[in-house]
Order: structure tokens, then sequence, then C-alpha cells
């Protein structure tokens, strides 16, 4: 009787879990055709700063994309500098983000006063990251961050470093 009335427990709480009573249904997206979430990245060759091709971002909305992470860089006492060359056509404005990564903790570096804005030919931007003695990222992550919406490409990604005096 008691495995009858734990196996009877058991069944209710997976029915209510997987049909809840009074959930309404706000919005579906659809996945068929991906043009329509409104974030799209692809290669371009036609549109390029350097080499054979570059990294095409059309959005619909202000979005922040991970362009890279790069693991147990053996860096420290230096100034991490991520650039890109960048152009735009949007409405709102694009910056580089750079976030490190200290024992689970993430700190960050934003390129806002270095944007590209409105519509733009190719502009280098950047922004730098300080490594005092001892500090030495676990992880680094790439990212742009556009606020707006249209089209940025971004090429010729370029993480360095210049140590500290």
């Amino acid at each position: 009787m008691r495995n009858a009335v734990l196996i009877t427990v058991l069944i209710f709480g997976i029915v209510s879990l997987a049909a809840p009573g009074n959930a309404q249904e706000i919005a579906g997206l659809d996945l068929e055709a991906p043009s329509k979430l409104g974030l799209t990245i692809q290669r371009d060759e036609q549109v390029k700063a350097a080499g054979e091709a570059s990294i095409r971002i059309d959005t619909s909305w202000p979005v922040t994309v991970c362009l890279g992470e790069l693991d147990s860089l053996d860096v420290e006492n230096a100034k991490l500098v991520y650039q890109a060359q960048v152009k735009s056509d949007l409405e709102g404005t694009a910056f580089l983000e750079m976030w490190c990564h200290f024992q689970g903790s993430p700190y960050f570096s934003r390129g806002m006063n270095d944007p590209v804005e409105g519509k733009s030919d190719w502009k280098a931007i950047g922004t730098p990251f300080m490594l005092q003695k001892g500090q030495k990222p676990e992880k680094v992550t790439l990212n742009i961050v556009i606020n707006g919406k249209g089209t940025v490409w971004v090429d010729d990604l370029v993480l360095s470093k210049e140590e500290l005096k």
C-alpha cells in the first residue's frame, strides 16, 4: 500500500511538471527560418579589411556576440590589447569587450570610448586590460557589443600584450 501511494505521488509530480496547469503560451519562435531570429552571423568574402573574408553580423536588436575564447594564457604583468577592424551600417554603436577570468571571477574591459557608429568605413578599434604581477587569466573572452540594429563587419581580430615596466 505504501509503495502504491509513493508511485502515485511520483507519477502526479512528473505529470504536473510536464504540463503546468495555468501556463499560457506568450509567443513561439519559428526555428525553421533562422533569419526570423533577428541575428545572423556569416562569412563575407565581398566586404573585408584583410585576408579572404570578414565576419558579417546582422541583428534586429542590441546583442553581444562572442568572437572567441582563449584558455590558459601564460601572461602577467602586462597590458592585454584586444583590437579588430570593424565596419558598420547601424542604427546605434558597436564596441569591443574583453573578459578576463581569474579563479572563476570574470572582469571586463569595454572599448566604449572607441566605438563605430552609424554608417562607417573600416576602423581599428580596441580595448585594453591591465594585468598586474601575479594576475594570470585562466580564460579571455573576446566579444563585440552591438547597441542597436543593423550590420557590423569584423576583420583582422588580434589579442596582443605589452609588457608593463
